[in-house]
């Protein structure tokens, strides 16, 4: 982890906005490394739970598999009671959350009672079409769950992947049609997010279309510590 990037006393309450594909959790990562926070993302807490056959984790999936999101009350306590951990004292970078209105004032007001509020909503901007060629492209091995990308990063022989040998598939979440429907989905319930951060004073929108790196350092700038 590196250190010593973050001003004293600036705190980064950081929430990722873009599309399914966007690219936002790499990011979200990267970020959360430069400025030593926790990059809490609900989607590892779905797969987490899901991989331990919980409750939380058998609903989620119902919802996933479908391409549609998770219902509110199944996120917002949760990330909420996550929050209030040590390692997010000085801040975090939220991926996947919030998606909605309604999630987004149940944030605001959470952080209100603490006297806090969000610094950052910074946006991924990328066309939908971009998407749905990424996605498509992704393949999942099926025993050791390495990903691989048939023109960004493909495996060494076709269909196979070179950690274990095991054959690559197109999950069901990655195939136009599902990619299609989550966009939709998307632009119906969490876009409003958009005007709502832009309201609240902190959305920062960056080109999501250019490489990797240029995203970051988009965003290290908008961020200016």
């Amino acid at each position: 982890m590196k250190t010593g990037n973050k001003k004293k006393g600036i705190t980064m309450k950081i929430i990722m906005l873009g599309a399914p594909g966007a690219g936002k959790g790499t990011q979200a990562k990267m970020i959360a490394e430069k400025y030593t926070i926790p990059h809490i993302s609900t989607g590892d807490i779905f797969r987490a739970n899901i991989k331990e056959g919980t409750e939380l984790g058998n609903k989620a999936k119902e919802y996933m598999d479908q391409g549609l999101l998770v219902p509110d009350e199944l996120v917002v306590n949760l990330v909420v009671d996550r929050l209030t951990w040590e390692d997010a004292k000085n801040g975090y970078v939220l991926d996947g959350f919030p998606r909605t209105i309604p999630q987004a004032e149940a944030l605001t007001a959470a952080l209100a009672e603490k006297g806090e509020k969000v610094d950052y909503a910074i946006d991924i901007d990328v066309p939908d079409q971009n998407i749905i060629d990424r996605m498509g492209g992704r393949r999942a091995c099926v025993a050791c769950g390495a990903t691989y990308h048939i023109v960004n990063i493909p495996p060494k022989k076709e269909g196979f992947c070179d950690k274990c040998g095991a054959e690559l598939i197109l999950r069901d979440d990655d195939k136009p049609e599902t990619v299609k429907k989550r966009l939709d989905v998307y632009h119906e319930q969490t876009q409003p997010l958009i005007d709502y951060y832009t309201a609240e004073g902190v959305l920062k929108e960056v080109d999501g279309t250019v490489d990797m790196m240029d995203v970051f350092n988009a965003i290290v700038q908008v961020l200016g510590a």
